[in-house]
């Protein structure tokens, strides 16, 4: 029987990494998904299908390619040895990078169906009013998108805390350091350790169900706060 205490760490590492990777989804993805949304550029389309490519990408084959650029022969090494280490594989600033590529369409793609979906004119009615690009964006864009924006963020922790082969290739299975609770749960299975695999797939059937239907219920307070 493995101790209630032990199931903690996983579960903290977990909550750690997708409140982390939320917040640098959200400042990274908004200005992403605000550029596919208003570009009128020819080259738009294929970035956003790089960006889309996660949903679709076997998470090994990301994984994989994610381990040789993280590792000590690639771009991970030499920003490791900023700090005097070899790679950036196998420790938590690389489950952060990994989970940042890995969700990104989940967040993205929301954020940039709600900068399109309000159309030009309340862009064109500050533009009006002599309101700068900056002031526009962030009084009249970013609050006409909070539901999309709402929604990427809880797609994301969520799909985050959901990770596994991605977070496994370039992670590995180190307690305290980056065995997420998707590894536990797997960990646990191939020991043949049923009731603590129970206790986290129940949690984590818990925490789905919930995530849904709160966006569900917050999409739709939001939109009908909205009009």
């Amino acid at each position: 029987m493995v101790p209630l205490a032990d199931l903690w760490p996983p579960i903290r590492l977990t909550l750690e990494l997708a409140a982390v990777v939320t917040a640098l989804l959200l400042i990274v993805g908004t200005p992403i998904a605000w550029w596919l949304a208003r570009s009128k550029s020819v080259w738009k389309e294929v970035i956003a299908a790089i960006v889309a490519l996660p949903i679709v990408l076997p998470p090994t084959v990301l994984g994989f390619y994610l381990l040789i650029l993280l590792g000590p022969d690639g771009p991970g090494g030499w920003v490791a040895s900023l700090w005097g280490t070899r790679t950036l594989a196998f420790t938590f600033e690389g489950l952060v990078i990994g989970s940042v590529f890995y969700s990104m369409p989940f967040v993205v793609q929301p954020i940039r169906n709600a900068f399109e979906a309000f159309g030009e004119r309340p862009l064109e009615v500050a533009a009006t009013l002599r309101a700068s690009p900056r002031d526009t964006f962030f009084s009249v864009a970013l609050p006409l998108a909070l539901p999309g924006v709402m929604t990427g963020a809880v797609l994301g922790f969520a799909h985050t805390v959901g990770e596994f082969g991605v977070v496994l290739m370039i992670g590995g299975n180190i307690p305290g350091k980056t065995k997420v609770l998707s590894i536990a749960i797997f960990d646990y299975v191939e020991t043949l350790q049923w009731t603590p695999a129970h206790i986290l797939a129940a949690g984590m059937l818990i925490f789905s169900f919930c995530v849904i239907l709160a966006m569900m219920l917050l999409e739709k307070s939001l939109r009908r706060a909205g009009q």
